[in-house]
């Protein structure tokens, strides 16, 4: 298994980097991923208006290029076109950190993103705790955007952002730490190589716990990036437009980006921890680059189509309420996310780690014998 993609390409092209071939490597494909990640943020928010526009029987973007997919483009240049406006008694130091926070403490989890086993930046052996260390960090950056702004509005929304991302983190920590317990290891690699290409091998389906932890950790994401039901940090009706409404121009652009670019990683992360990553059937994965590739175009379809159920639901459901919000996660999703974590070691220790499918073939077998 290859540490990072620096070791993969050295060891397909039969090559030693030295220290500056490595270092341009991995700015190369640090940049890479980067700008991949801008335009999946970019093409969401056209995604978003053309799925709702479809939920609704309406038109969504239709000018701006064929069937206005140029359109985020056009957003993109009128928001660096914009006036940068600073509220004149806010905390001008913080109030320019803030947005840029958020969208470093996105970036900076990519570093451990498992796109492939080979094209992989950094796989580290504490993978999944960098992972939740560095996306933590977004909601520093929310948090400070409301204080900053000296607004009461803002300051509403910043505070109501913290209290949901930290309440929500736990349930979804536990629910991470109980597939770490299936998976024997904490590196992205390790929890992606233990699954296969099929259903039956995913840890969706190892066992009853880990099928109620998928649904755990998936409404635990949506809470943490703010998106409906959970966006209550910018409820347009009660907070005008929540933590970043002094916000104007490129600031706010980054604000829009992180959470775009965040809603993808945690969807990723689903991905690989729940179903089966990138693993592909039928070995296809020794044939070089083109084993690659597959592997990509298998992980990111299966990243996008969370993607595509996380707008769906956006466009479904109704706002919850902030004491309703707070109730799920403290008095429903943690304590069933405790039960998920005790009850997988159980299993784990009764059934000698194997799978529920596994036990139904063995039992199968024996019977036919």
């Amino acid at each position: 298994m290859n540490e990072t993609i620096v070791s993969y390409l050295g060891e397909t092209l039969g090559y030693s980097f030295n220290w500056a071939g490595t270092l341009a490597i991995f700015f190369i494909a640090s940049l890479v991923l980067a700008s991949i990640m801008a335009l999946i943020g970019g093409l969401g928010t056209y995604a978003e208006r053309k799925i709702s526009a479809d939920i609704q029987m309406r038109y969504g973007p239709n000018r701006v290029g064929p069937y206005g997919i140029l359109q985020f483009l056009a957003d993109g240049v009128k928001m660096l076109l914009k006036e940068d406006c600073i509220p004149r008694d806010s905390d001008r130091f913080i109030f320019k950190l803030s947005p840029m926070l958020c969208l470093v403490g996105v970036l900076a989890s990519l570093a451990v993103l498992p796109t492939s086993s080979g094209f992989i930046l950094a796989n580290l052996n504490v993978g999944i705790f960098y992972l939740l260390g560095a996306t933590s960090v977004v909601g520093v950056g929310i948090f400070l955007g409301g204080y900053s702004s000296n607004s009461k509005w803002a300051m509403l929304g910043g505070m109501r952002g913290a209290a949901q991302i930290i309440s929500y983190e736990v349930p979804v920590t536990l629910t991470i730490l109980s597939i770490v317990l299936i998976a024997g290891g904490l590196s992205m690699n390790t929890l992606v190589g233990g699954q296969g290409a099929f259903p039956n091998d995913w840890y969706i389906f190892h066992n009853p716990f880990s099928f109620i932890g998928f649904f755990v950790y998936f409404i635990g994401s949506l809470a943490e990036t703010n998106r409906a039901p959970f966006d209550i940090p910018e409820a347009e009706s009660e907070l005008v437009s929540g933590y970043h409404t002094e916000f104007s121009g490129m600031r706010f652009a980054f604000f829009a980006l992180s959470e775009y670019i965040e809603v993808f990683v945690l969807c990723a992360i689903a991905a690989a921890l729940f179903l089966g990553g990138y693993n592909i059937p039928f070995g296809l994965q020794e044939h070089g680059l083109l084993g690659q590739l597959l592997q990509l175009a298998v992980f990111f379809t299966k990243s996008f189509f969370l993607y595509y159920v996380v707008i769906w639901i956006r466009w479904t459901l109704p706002r919850m309420r902030v004491d309703h919000l707070m109730i799920l996660c403290w008095k429903y999703l943690t304590p069933i996310a405790l039960l998920n974590l005790v009850g997988t070691a159980v299993w784990m220790y009764c059934f000698d780690g194997k799978s529920f499918y596994m036990i139904l073939k063995q039992l199968f077998v024996a019977s036919g014998q």
